[in-house]
């Protein structure tokens, strides 16, 4: 399943205890309801109203 960028409306907690702050830019998979975030290899459990997919097109520069 391929990857897609996302960024965090809610503050999230990962699986190492860091917590990102709102606006973090998160490697998304899978679909649905809940969904794996990965943030420099941490992994955030995400429910579907915590992210926000990125356009293609605002992911340069």
């Amino acid at each position: 399943m391929s990857r897609r960028i996302g960024t965090l409306l809610v503050a999230v907690s990962g699986l190492s205890g860091t917590t990102y702050p709102v606006g973090t830019r998160v490697a998304i998979q899978g679909t649905g309801g809940s969904v794996d975030g990965f943030v420099d290899g941490d992994w955030l459990p995400l429910a579907w109203w915590e992210f926000a997919d990125v356009r293609p097109e605002d992911t340069t520069g």
